[in-house]
């Protein structure tokens, strides 16, 4: 079994004196796999994309995804995200154990408590920045809190966009929407897959602050699949994947360490 460990964060972080008091605290981590395996196809040709692997993912901290390619890091965040299902093994999200909900279920709590920002930015090219953002809001019957749309608006450095649409904004901004659009419904995870592919290293550059920014002062979970050492060098802890398990745990990446590790793990 393929196990890796990431450092904990505070205990003081894990919910109110009161939840805690009443044993209804969070987690300390905001997304558990137990033993995971995910097998395409069947007999011969079945292909081993996750190999019983167990991780914990620590609430309020960035973790990248690295390996070579074949190596399981799309499904792997495909899995954590429940985009997928496992074909054994248990996956949590937050508190919630994710296999046996229904389809519907599954699509409301990704909904209400995942964020997603994918290389395609994904925006409906009708709607203009504050309607993209605010889009999982009114797909789930619900109203923006005004302060709190204000607040990620600003962050990600858009007021002054907000009535123009995708085609009027560079890749960088578009993206930028993205990851705005992640954060309005305040989820407990942000699964970002190769957010950077698609821009040039500058932009890239502002896209990852940004990432590491929303970690450190809003204290929310990012969890990114990479192909870059330099957009891991951002996270807290980089996982390396090889043949669908983790074969490597990084922690406080420097671009050469993780460079060396994954050259290291695709020689395996």
């Amino acid at each position: 079994m393929s196990t890796g460990r990431i450092p904990d964060v505070p205990a003081s972080g894990y919910g109110t004196a009161a939840q805690r008091a009443h044993g209804a605290a969070r987690p300390p981590w905001a997304v558990r796999l137990a033993g995971v395996t995910k097998v395409y196809g069947e007999g011969t040709g079945a292909v081993h994309a996750l190999r019983e692997m167990s991780i914990d993912l620590p609430r309020g901290g960035f973790t990248a995804v690295m390996g070579p390619s074949g190596s399981g890091k799309s499904t792997f965040l495909h899995c954590a995200a429940g985009l997928d299902t496992p074909t054994s093994g248990t996956v949590y999200l937050g508190g919630t154990e994710l296999s046996g909900l229904s389809e519907h279920r599954l699509t409301e709590l990704r909904r209400e408590r995942a964020g997603f920002v994918f290389q395609a930015f994904n925006l409906l090219s009708s709607l203009d920045v504050r309607d993209n953002v605010t889009l999982p809001l009114r797909l789930a019957g619900r109203s923006a809190d005004p302060a709190w749309l204000r607040e990620v608006i600003d962050r990600v450095g858009l007021t002054d966009r907000l009535d123009h649409r995708p085609a009027q904004l560079s890749g960088g901004q578009q993206q930028r929407v993205a990851i705005a659009r992640a954060l309005v419904t305040r989820p407990e995870v942000v699964f970002a897959d190769e957010p950077t592919g698609a821009l040039d290293s500058r932009t890239a550059a502002d896209v990852l602050t940004l990432l590491r920014l929303v970690v450190d002062q809003t204290h929310q979970t990012v969890v990114m699949v990479t192909h870059d050492p330099v957009a891991a060098s951002y996270a807290d802890v980089v996982l390396i994947l090889a043949d669908g398990q983790v074969v490597d745990t990084l922690t406080a990446p420097t671009v050469d360490m993780v460079t060396q590790r994954v050259v290291s793990a695709g020689e395996r």
